[in-house]
């Protein structure tokens, strides 16, 4: 890999490709604060020494520069054949996808695939693992056939079935709602599914944040701009991850809808 293909986070960059109308009005303590809140210069110095590292390699360089502690519980009930669907909550938006995958992808050598913002394919460590979805703009009429190509793969799949990290509602930390796609094509795809709770939390000021922004009716996720800053403050901390036993494709059936059976599984998760 050369030098030119090596992607850095430059925020100025990013802020003169995305709004150029409007970069040269705002002021430089504003794209400072940015830069700050997204750890620029840390995260650049680890694409740096990581350039080499790909698929597991790179999510397990990750782990360690987060010095992550992973305690695992009930690693027998990975299973040993078949491809399956994983299930997780997604309390950190961050380090928990970085964790999951590298536990998952060590112990099937690699033959995992996230369904992930096509954003992320921009880190070439984390690329090989990715099925690129985009949900708006021009290719949002390829997403059925993106996350078709997931479920036919020969790859076990991640997934975070709410989509956002989990925010706080009347005092409780936990997933918004779980949409029914893993549910529907697992069904397609004869893929078990494997229900994963992964312990965590990001600060009382992450929760605030997305709170105040829904409730003054800020549609625009705010709150996400800091998640960088949350995956640091989250830095030599342990997470204990629990695997849930594989529930069988064909228990999905006609008694309860897809969206049903998805609160199903989001029930069982939180129970593990």
């Amino acid at each position: 890999m050369t030098d030119d293909s090596l992607f850095i986070v430059d925020i100025e960059k990013i802020l003169r490709t995305k709004a150029p109308k409007y970069h040269k009005y705002i002021p430089r303590f504003a794209t400072s604060y940015l830069k700050k809140i997204i750890h620029q210069d840390e995260i650049n110095v680890f694409l740096v020494e990581s350039k080499d590292k790909l698929g597991v390699d790179f999510l397990e360089a990750c782990v360690g520069f987060l010095d992550a502690n992973l305690v695992v519980e009930g690693e027998e009930n990975l299973p040993k054949e078949g491809l399956c669907t994983f299930v997780s909550n997604h309390p950190l938006g961050g380090a928990d996808g970085v964790a999951l995958g590298y536990i998952l992808g060590k112990h099937y050598n690699g033959k995992v695939k996230y369904l992930v913002n096509d954003l992320l394919m921009n880190l070439h460590g984390l690329a090989p693992l990715c099925i690129p979805i985009n949900k708006t703009g021009k290719q949002s009429k390829d997403f059925p056939r993106m996350v078709e190509a997931g479920f036919q793969s020969d790859s076990h799949l991640i997934m975070f079935p709410a989509g956002l990290c989990s925010r706080r509602q009347n005092g409780v930390i936990a997933d918004l709602e779980w949409k029914k796609t893993f549910i529907t094509k697992s069904i397609q795809a004869k893929r078990d599914v494997v229900p994963i709770h992964f312990g965590g939390r990001n600060s009382d000021f992450f929760y605030n944040l997305s709170n105040l922004c829904k409730r003054v009716g800020i549609k625009s996720n705010i709150a996400m701009l800091y998640l960088v800053d949350e995956m640091f403050k989250n830095k030599h901390k342990t997470f204990t991850v629990k695997i849930g036993k594989p529930i069988p494709w064909q228990t999905f059936d006609a008694s309860k809808t897809p969206a049903q059976w998805a609160q199903y599984v989001k029930d069982i998760t939180y129970k593990l």
